[in-house]
């Protein structure tokens, strides 16, 4: 019997096969997992901002995708995962409103999924696949057994990548 890992916004969890693990309300936010098909160990961290560096309060290391990415990477390797077999996928980082002028306020949903192939360009981590950007929101599943990730949005057929 499969159970269904939580994650919530600016957090990270792990899960492992025959797991699912979860996580609501991508809009400009990204949801990148981890997997190691052969362990089927993966992991999720639901980041909100591309850069902790720009931010005085930076506790929360889930809530950006430079420190976000590091603590999923060190977890899913203390798992058990093996680093040369990872894959990471993402989905998310859409705009969510029109914002007028050359304002990057409307842009943190692009620059998040920019941050997120910056930072596993910098691990060595491949990016298998990604679901990014337009206007919507997501709801994400890693389904540990096969690696699978759904990606379901209002009004759209779900999508597996």
């Amino acid at each position: 019997m499969s159970k269904v890992i939580k994650v919530g916004m600016a957090d990270l969890n792990i899960c492992k096969s025959p797991d699912i693990i979860t996580t609501i309300g991508l809009g400009s936010c990204i949801g990148l997992t981890f997997y190691d098909p052969i362990t089927k160990i993966g992991g999720l961290v639901h980041y909100m901002l591309p850069d902790s560096t720009q931010m005085r309060n930076n506790t929360n290391i889930a809530k950006f995708a430079d420190t976000g990415i590091d603590a999923l990477l060190r977890k899913v390797l203390m798992a058990g995962a093996n680093r040369n077999r990872l894959v990471a996928k993402i989905a998310g980082g859409a705009k969510m409103f029109q914002v007028s002028g050359g304002s990057n306020v409307g842009n943190v949903g692009e620059r998040n999924a920019m941050a997120a192939k910056m930072k596993l360009r910098a691990l060595g981590i491949r990016l298998a696949a990604e679901d990014t950007g337009l206007n919507f929101g997501r709801t994400v599943e890693l389904h540990c057994e096969t690696g699978e990730f759904y990606i379901k949005a209002i009004g759209k057929p779900v999508k597996i990548i």
